[in-house]
């Protein structure tokens, strides 16, 4: 990644599944919504890794196994195996094991995934705050986890336990809507004990770790839907990132980025991924692309030209990044975002 604050989108001559070694993807909003593959989804990530792109999949959520991740995507027609997943419950194993004696006694409050990864860092998964446990653990545990689990982890803490939790998402999206993250369960527990625990997922710097470790790679890009998790991700991570519109992200928040939000590249879908991305050029007062020019007013950001919806939209990424330098941007964009229909 460029040093210093982004004002705009990189360009590149190349295809991005050439420039870069490995994509780091998130899942939920990239990959599929509510268990259903993204539209060209599953031909983009083919056609990247047939021309020997390597494809890790990247996610906050503990629940599931990597091997039930791995066995989702195939069904959805994306080969894939459990070492091509990496996930928060393994990233917080990591951490925990750092910290305790081999062997140690975890308190779990969580899914089967946080388990699984666990165990393979040779930490026993325990059940109750009496059961002596070295660390205490939070990770998603679906909507059915019993009010008790977090109670038991209220316990060992007051007690002096070392709390994790393998991130902190409030939020996280269903097939009914979005539902209680884990991060919402987190604050239960915080708002018992009055403690902080040592979080591992996105956009903290134990999760990148996990995914260099376990991928290898040596030019990777996050390819994500988030601002708050996948793209200050990368920033954290030192490393480059597309930003994909199939997810939470509209236009809106991505001209109001802070400088750890703003997105190396910015495409559609995974599309993106198999084609070279335009440049940013400066016109006057103004920034170009594509047949568009954006401007910073007093107030507002303005466009001009005709073009596409996505190359409107680069422009004003820079219009309104430069503008605010290292803050948010304020200047209202929702006419010109309108007129691109974003």
């Amino acid at each position: 990644m460029s040093q210093g604050v982004r004002t705009e989108p990189m360009g590149s001559g190349r295809p991005l599944s050439e420039a870069y070694d490995t994509a780091l993807l998130d899942l939920d909003g990239v990959v599929y919504a509510g268990g259903n593959a993204i539209a060209h989804a599953v031909d983009s990530l083919g056609a990247a890794r047939s021309g020997g792109m390597r494809l890790a999949y990247v996610t906050n959520n503990a629940l599931r196994t990597p091997d039930a991740v791995a066995g989702h995507l195939s069904e959805l027609g994306i080969p894939a195996g459990a070492d091509d997943v990496i996930t928060s419950a393994q990233a917080v194993a990591r951490l925990i094991a750092e910290q305790v004696p081999a062997g140690a006694r975890v308190l779990v409050v969580g899914g089967e995934g946080l388990r699984v990864a666990l165990r393979e860092r040779g930490l026993v998964p325990v059940e109750s705050a009496d059961d002596d446990p070295a660390a205490v653990v939070q990770g998603y545990g679906g909507p059915d986890l019993p009010w008790g689990r977090f109670a038991e982890a209220s316990y060992a803490v007051r007690r002096g336990v070392p709390w994790f939790a393998s991130n902190t998402d409030l939020t996280i999206p269903s097939g009914r809507g979005i539902a209680p993250g884990n991060g919402a369960a987190v604050e239960v527990v915080r708002i018992a004990t009055g403690a902080e625990p040592q979080v591992a997922g996105k956009p903290l710097p134990p999760m990148h770790r996990e995914t260099i470790l376990r991928t290898g790679a040596q030019r990777p890009l996050v390819v994500g839907d988030r601002l708050d998790t996948d793209i200050e991700g990368a920033f954290n991570g030192g490393v480059d990132s597309l930003l994909v519109l199939t997810g939470v992200t509209d236009g809106a928040q991505l001209l109001a980025a802070p400088p750890q939000h703003r997105p190396t590249y910015v495409d559609a879908d995974l599309r993106g991924l198999l084609t070279g991305q335009p440049e940013i050029t400066r016109e006057g007062d103004g920034f170009g692309c594509g047949g568009w020019t954006a401007t910073a007013g007093a107030d507002r950001l303005e466009l001009t030209g005709d073009g596409g919806a996505l190359d409107g939209l680069r422009a004003l990424c820079a219009a309104a990044w430069t503008a605010a330098g290292d803050g948010s941007c304020r200047l209202d964009g929702e006419k010109s975002l309108t007129r691109l229909g974003l």
